[in-house]
Order: C-alpha cells, then structure tokens, then sequence
C-alpha cells in the first residue's frame, strides 16, 4: 500500500497520482514524522519571513491577505508590494507543484523528493543571497526574497494537498484546531486523531518560536540556512521511506 491517507470528505481525489481510499492513520510512522517536520518548518520560515523580512507571511496566506488588506487600509509597518510578493510567489509555486505532480503520476518517491529538493534549493538560494548581500529585506530586492520564499511554500502546499492525508497540511491549524474541540469528548466526539492534530499544533509552535529566536538573535542569513537545512533532511527522508511507485 502506498503511504498516504485518503481524502476527507468534499476532498476528490487524484487519479493521476492513484490515490486509493485508506482507512485514517494509515500514513506510516515515517511519512508522519516528515509532514511534521515540514510543519515544524512552515512555522520557521513564516517567522523569518515575518520578523525578518518585513510583516509577511509566505506560507500562511490566510494571514498574509488579511495583512494585506491592513496595508490597503493604510495600516502603518505594513507593505501591499512585500504581500503581494509573496502571493505571487505561493501561486507560482502551487502551480508548478500541481504540474509536477501529474508529470511524475505514478513515481511517488520521484515525485515527492524532486518536489522538496526544489524547496531546499529555492530556500538555500534565498540563505545565499542574503549572506552575499544580493537579497537585503531593507531594499526592494526584498519583494525577491519573498517571491522566492512563497514560490517553495507553495510547492510544499501544492505537494501536501495531493497527498490529501487528514490533519497534515503542514500550514493550516485552524481546521486542526476546530477538530479538536469539535470532536472532541467534551463535545460528544471521540478524539479521532487527536494526536496527529495535537503534534501539528505543537510542531508548528516549536518552528515559529526556533524561527523567531534565529532572526532575532541570529540574523535572517542564519534563520534561512538552518531551515534550508530542514528542507533538506525531508528531502532526503522523502527519498529513503517513500515507496517508488503508486502501487
């Protein structure tokens, strides 16, 4: 059996990847903990991007256009270009994510570790050229950096929503959130996945509060290096317990 879930209800799933129905939970221990990871790493890079580059999100889009509509309304601290930079960028990014997908129907391993080798690359390009002084987030080439930010979250998104495992989008919690007070025993429910949706909440945290204490005290080049670097462990994870095929 491959290692993905199956879609929630509403949810369709992918005949170019071969999603088959699976009962929830299936996804393996291993496919677990790297969709946690890249949570962990959402967090991050939304911390960089936000206290480092200027009050934007480029993974969290939710966030950046209620942002954006602040910057509209004339809010001061806040940029219409940098938001749209990066909206720009996660778009581009989830578009090439979804053809990817179809291109590489039926060679998971290929699919999923091409996919996040291409993150890490974009990230790491980003770490350089901020060491090198190419990329400032006090000068325009800023809107740069965040296109290319939300141009890998937006792979990673993209990615993400054709696994279609429950719980594990490694960018939304408001869903999570609600699952766990709404199905809860509290509320009549039965707890299902509570764990799952806990450690995404949880990983998310820990990322936004490593990503926070980098920029800060670390500065932005170290900050997109360290998470380049978690790109790069979940690339190569993708690549080790991710079955070759579809089926």
């Amino acid at each position: 059996m491959p290692d993905v879930g199956h879609p929630e209800p509403g949810t369709a799933r992918s005949p170019a990847l071969g999603l088959q129905p699976a009962p929830a939970g299936s996804p393996s221990p291993a496919l677990r903990t790297l969709l946690i990871s890249l949570t962990a790493a959402t967090g991050l890079i939304d911390a960089v991007s936000y206290l480092g580059v200027g009050h934007v999100f480029v993974a969290n889009m939710t966030g950046n256009v209620v942002l954006l509509g602040f910057a509209l309304s004339g809010a001061p601290g806040l940029s219409i270009t940098a938001s749209l930079a990066a909206v720009a960028g996660f778009l581009a990014g989830a578009c090439a994510g979804g053809r990817w997908a179809v291109a590489a129907s039926g060679r998971r391993r290929l699919w999923l570790s091409t996919g996040s080798a291409a993150q890490t690359v974009l990230v790491g390009a980003a770490a350089a050229a901020t060491v090198a002084g190419a990329l400032r987030p006090d000068r325009p080439s800023r809107l740069v950096l965040l296109a290319l930010l939300g141009i890998a979250m937006g792979l990673q998104n993209a990615t993400v929503r054709r696994l279609a495992i429950p719980d594990l989008t490694t960018t939304v919690l408001t869903q999570m959130l609600t699952g766990l007070a709404a199905d809860s025993s509290v509320a009549g429910g039965s707890n299902p996945r509570s764990l799952r949706r806990i450690g995404a909440v949880v990983a998310m945290l820990v990322g936004a509060l490593a990503g926070g204490a980098l920029t800060l005290h670390e500065g932005l080049p170290t900050a997109l290096a360290v998470t380049a670097v978690v790109f790069a462990v979940v690339t190569v994870g993708f690549a080790v317990v991710v079955p070759g095929t579809d089926r």
